[in-house]
């Protein structure tokens, strides 16, 4: 059967749904790894700061090197090293010092989820279609559907295979990048913007409106990965839940959430001011973070964490079609630069949620602490529609 570039739509959906799988197995396995291999709550921090710094690095190297070597290898590339990271992952821990084996199978893992990232995005913007904003909020709903899979399907293959038989699961999970590094290698790719037509990253980058993009985007990603990286530990350490329950009624219900939030926008999102909507997330966001940690009651709290997917669900996709929308032809490097800044708040958020909510002081307070990010961001969105002069329509 012929591809069209209607076919290399769908494999940059199940693109995503392969970052959100790569991202969210190593949260769910954490008790595990204190369980059995003994990790700390400290090493715990260093691989989420470990993931997502490999990711940031990815991002600012694949500025250079996408347009030389061609988007498709490096798709193609990036779902290779996603997969091999999750074979490592259940391999190395026993076979060698746990804690290095995990990390070396978080770094590799995380080459490929970051190249995900920074690929999918433009090659889905650069299809030929209408309506590119719900477009992207559709695409970025497929991570979220990938971490409801990895959440529901891990939590449950636990329960029945039992801790000890962990290491199958990230095995069954690496099936999924290799089915789409096949459909990556029959379907099109469109046709790269030309040198002469694409905005310089540098004339980008002195913009103010694109900084202020950027330092929402990093508030975003701290904004999300705070909660849900931490949210199946916290539900089940700090709140007393049973695991099971935890992780549906936390991190799935957020995911969840998430994946509904964009997938609505992505319906109907042509009729509302995204500008505006983006304000009215972050303002829910905080609400949420104050209500997980400051909730007297575990379903309240839960029930925080949950809403707080629904609130993080337009950041990232709303911001990368913000961009997009006032830097026409920013190309790759563009994304790239979005993602490094959105990567930077992945890795900051959890690994300071982390740090602050060791010892004594239990994960309340640090995810108090990272209520931080989204009032920034609510004060940075308030900023943006100043400057950008926001209307109605």
């Amino acid at each position: 059967m012929h591809s069209t570039y209607r076919h290399t739509r769908r494999a940059c959906y199940l693109g995503y749904l392969t970052q959100g799988i790569v991202n969210s197995l190593a949260p769910l396995l954490f008790t595990i790894f204190q369980d059995n291999y003994h990790i700390s709550f400290s090493q715990l921090s260093q691989l989420i700061l470990l993931n997502f710094g490999t990711q940031l690095v990815m991002d600012f190297f694949s500025v250079c090197f996408v347009d030389r070597i061609g988007i498709k290898r490096c798709i193609i590339g990036s779902h290779l090293a996603a997969a091999c990271g999750l074979v490592l992952m259940g391999i190395l821990p026993n076979l060698i010092d746990p804690f290095t084996g995990l990390s070396i199978s978080m770094v590799i893992c995380a080459m490929g989820s970051g190249l995900i990232e920074d690929l999918v995005s433009p090659i889905l913007d650069s299809l030929p279609m209408g309506q590119k904003t719900s477009s992207m909020s559709m695409l970025h709903s497929f991570c979220c559907w990938g971490q409801v899979a990895v959440i529901a399907g891990t939590t449950l293959g636990l329960h029945f295979i039992g801790g000890h038989f962990w290491f199958l699961l990230p095995l069954l999970w690496a099936l999924v990048p290799l089915v789409n590094l096949v459909r990556f290698l029959r379907v099109p790719m469109p046709p790269a913007v030309p040198p002469e037509e694409k905005i310089p990253i540098g004339s980008i980058l002195h913009s103010k409106l694109f900084l202020l993009c950027m330092l929402l985007i990093l508030c975003a990603g701290a904004a999300d990965l705070s909660m849900s990286q931490w949210s199946s530990l916290f539900a089940e350490r700090g709140l007393g839940v049973p695991k099971v329950a935890g992780d549906l009624l936390g991190p799935c219900l957020f995911s969840v959430l998430a994946g509904t939030g964009r997938l609505l926008y992505g319906l109907f999102g042509k009729k509302i001011n995204l500008h505006y909507a983006l304000l009215g997330c972050s303002v829910l966001c905080v609400i949420c973070y104050l209500l997980t940690s400051l909730a007297p009651y575990p379903l309240l709290s839960l029930l925080g964490c949950a809403f707080c997917g629904l609130s993080v669900s337009l950041m990232w996709p709303g911001l990368y079609s913000l961009a997009a929308r006032y830097f026409h032809n920013g190309g790759t490097s563009m994304f790239g630069m979005l993602a490094v800044c959105g990567d930077i708040g992945c890795s900051l958020g959890p690994w300071l949620t982390g740090l602050a909510g060791a010892g004594d002081a239990g994960l309340k307070n640090g995810l108090l602490m990272a209520t931080v990010f989204p009032i920034i961001m609510s004060l940075g969105m308030l900023c943006f529609c100043k400057r950008a002069g926001c209307r109605r329509k």
